[in-house]
């Protein structure tokens, strides 16, 4: 199972890689680095966590294209659907789009909403005595919008142990690094706000499985999985120049054959 999972994150690299190379090659460009960094995170949440009444909520918008490519891996959407990325009349946008066509639940892109709608669809399934987890992915620099806190003190104060969290921690943003920005121990607020909070290494397939079926009470969780962004293609590791860029075919054939030789 392991080395399945491990098998299918290195093809949503390299379906990352070629549909951001179409997109350089078309002018446009895409968010590579914030993609490549939730690899793993999505891998394992789609193809071994989740189950059909589940729901996934994306908040980080600018992470779409891995999430594209791990529900094509998941064998959620097709080939032909994938291939449609940033395409005009398309279903999967630079920023995901809601559409029951392309499974995608919110549309996202500005930053701080996602969360608060996780709760939303966590109480009511609660509220229903629905069987259904919710699981919402985050930026940890998008927590530098306030509005994120108050939808940690809402699912505490509604005992939403139903909603699980996930932070990519890859410490950057797009204005720099997150330290230098607004340095929070992350860790500790979340649990002073009465969440249960573990950390864990975002590349690792056994880390995060652990990490995801791991709940100690009744509360809600939050995952903080520490990732490099642009992990897997060495030029784009911890570089903010790829946040959003063009990769021109020399690059694209650089950056695969790192991801190949994996």
């Amino acid at each position: 199972m392991i080395d399945d999972l491990f098998t299918s994150a290195m093809d949503v690299r390299r379906n990352i890689l070629s549909l951001a190379a179409k997109a350089g090659a078309e002018g446009k460009g895409a968010h590579i680095a914030p993609s490549l960094s939730i690899v793993e995170i999505l891998t394992v949440l789609f193809s071994k966590i989740m189950r059909p009444q589940d729901k996934f909520i994306l908040s980080k918008g600018h992470g779409g294209l891995a999430y594209y490519a791990a529900l094509k891996e998941a064998d959620v959407i097709t080939d032909a659907q994938l291939s449609s990325f940033e395409s005009d009349g398309g279903d999967f946008p630079g920023q995901p789009s809601k559409s029951d066509e392309s499974h995608v639940v919110f549309s996202s892109g500005s930053l701080g909403m996602g969360f608060s709608y996780a709760c939303g669809l966590a109480l009511a399934a609660k509220k229903s005595n629905e069987d259904k987890m919710v699981y919402v992915l985050l930026g940890d620099g998008e927590l530098n919008e306030g509005s994120n806190w108050e939808a940690v003190m809402f699912a505490k104060q509604q005992k939403l142990s139903n909603l699980v969290a996930v932070v990519d921690f890859n410490a950057m943003q797009s204005d720099g690094r997150t330290a230098e920005i607004l340095d929070v121990d992350l860790e500790s607020v979340f649990r002073a706000f009465g969440w249960q909070a573990s950390l864990c290494n975002g590349h690792s397939i056994n880390e995060l499985s652990t990490a995801f079926e791991c709940s100690e009470d009744e509360r809600p969780r939050v995952i903080l999985a520490r990732t490099t962004k642009g992990k897997g293609v060495s030029f784009m590791e911890n570089n903010n120049t790829w946040h959003h860029n063009r990769l021109s075919n020399e690059q694209y054939q650089t950056a695969i054959g790192e991801v190949d030789r994996a």
